[in-house]
């Protein structure tokens, strides 16, 4: 072997190992930043986009008509069913 393709080889490794390097800063970066926007964005949110108590407790919900409560059981009987047939 050759003095020269020698050292081809090594300089070949050492620019894998830089680009290796490079690759996995930037993955960690990328992750790092999100990991930061994510949770400024879980502390921003309740404070701007939430509604206060006061208007939840207004919240009525809404009647059920006869029609529906129908559908309901029918829904509640297939499902029933459908899993006494699995086992």
């Amino acid at each position: 072997m050759k003095w020269g393709t020698f050292m081809e080889e090594v300089n070949l490794v050492t620019e894998a190992l830089k680009f290796m390097a490079l690759g996995m800063g930037i993955v960690f970066l990328f992750l790092f930043i999100m990991i930061l926007v994510l949770k400024s964005s879980s502390i921003s949110y309740p404070r701007f986009f939430l509604k206060p108590k006061e208007e939840l407790s207004q919240w009525k919900p809404q009647v059920i008509g006869k029609s529906r409560k129908d559908t309901i059981a029918a829904i509640s009987a297939a499902i029933i069913h459908y899993n006494n047939q699995k086992g």
